[in-house]
């Protein structure tokens, strides 16, 4: 579909090695977060509502280049944030090519033109610029209007230039199946190589919450949208199509959050990309560490809607590989939109929601202040713990 066939073979062998060793949980791609810091804020986003002194911090080249060296992911997806305010970042893509890894840089295009010179095309680098839909989907979404043209112009201008782009679209419960086909043809029409489509995550701290999508709309509103295209096959998804079938309603699996293991400036995130429950030094106490029985649909009220990609991807490739001839069955033929879904997991039995967020950033900031205080051969200000209790 929308995925290069190196790309697929190379990330195939590497899966059939960590089935063939026995690997229970084995990370597929690195969620990067080099900073927090963008020049957007948008209604739906949890990433940005940090203090200044957090949103300021940056991972260095040399700690970005040990994040892979940790995990051994064939592909990173570096994100924020908006990652084109890290100075280092033409440095950290070249790093990461370099070890032979694929590399999906995502932006809002606001700063493409200024910077793309810093970039060269390269068969494993890929521009994922974020679009929620069309015009008026778009600039909705990330609250201010002009937005969409000039992330369409930056498409052009990057797919001018030689380089493979793809799209990143978050979809919400005001979204129309009808819209939102119709967008996915412009898309096309443009010649965009590729695109990632979720349904939001209700970030406890995003400004608007009240346009997230349960797991029964979610499924409702990808049905409608894949029946106007063949099945999804109309359009080039870099996801896999298990995980376009289970979208649809008609599979039911279980997260994976191992498989998107994210690092930030705070450390590596537990459980996953979009809970911040606790942070790990390294990622061997990410994986060793985490009580992922905790997490996922039906164990944690949090999980209760989720069905993002960071989430359940992971998972339907592992399905892809358990059950082949399925998965190439429903490539074929497309993703069924029609007839009943698959028996969801209960949350009769899950835990309640528990909200730690406050806690980490007043540790990350006594941690700056501490270091800065060292740095300068002086004492952290007095009443120092007043204001981080404050903030």
């Amino acid at each position: 579909m929308g995925i290069p066939m190196l790309q697929a073979a190379r990330i195939g062998s590497y899966i059939f090695r960590q089935h063939l060793s026995g690997r229970k949980r084995y990370p597929l791609v690195l969620m990067l977060e080099p900073l927090f810091r963008c020049n957007l804020a948008c209604a739906g986003c949890g990433k940005i509502d940090y203090p200044s002194e957090i949103l300021n911090q940056r991972l260095s080249y040399d700690e970005c280049m040990e994040a892979i060296d940790e995990c051994g992911a064939p592909v990173v997806s570096i994100a924020g944030g908006e990652p084109l305010l890290h100075k280092e970042m033409p440095k950290i893509v070249e790093g990461y090519l370099a070890k032979k890894k694929f590399v999906i840089l995502c932006t809002n295009a606001l700063l493409l033109e200024k910077k793309i010179d810093d970039y060269k095309p390269h068969p494993a680098f890929t521009w994922s610029i974020h679009l929620d839909g069309n015009e008026a989907m778009h600039d909705k979404s990330v609250c201010q209007t002009g937005v969409y043209d000039k992330a369409v112009a930056a498409i052009k201008l990057a797919k001018s230039k030689g380089f493979r782009v793809s799209i990143n679209c978050t979809l919400f419960n005001d979204a129309d199946p009808q819209q939102t086909a119709d967008f996915f043809d412009d898309m096309k029409a443009i010649g965009l190589d590729g695109i990632t489509v979720s349904p939001g995550y209700a970030y406890e701290r995003a400004p608007d919450q009240q346009h997230f999508l349960n797991r029964t709309k979610t499924k409702e509103l990808f049905r409608g949208i894949l029946a106007r295209g063949k099945g999804g096959k109309k359009w080039p998804f870099s996801q896999s199509t298990m995980f376009l079938n289970f979208l649809a309603g008609n599979e039911a699996y279980a997260c994976t959050p191992w498989g998107n293991p994210t690092r930030t400036v705070f450390g590596w995130q537990k459980p996953c990309y979009l809970l911040g429950e606790g942070y790990a030094k390294t990622f061997r106490e990410l994986m060793d560490d985490t009580e992922w029985d905790k997490y996922g649909v039906g164990n944690y009220e949090k999980c209760a809607d989720c069905m993002v990609h960071s989430g359940f991807e992971a998972s339907a490739v592992k399905h892809t590989v358990q059950n082949p001839l399925k998965a190439a069955m429903v490539f074929l033929r497309g993703v069924r939109t029609e007839g009943p879904m698959a028996p969801d997991i209960s949350i009769e039995n899950q835990r309640p929601a528990q909200f730690v967020f406050s806690g980490h950033v007043e540790k990350k900031l006594v941690e700056i202040r501490r270091t800065k205080s060292a740095k300068h051969g002086g004492s952290t200000k007095p009443g120092a713990q007043a204001t981080i209790a404050a903030e």
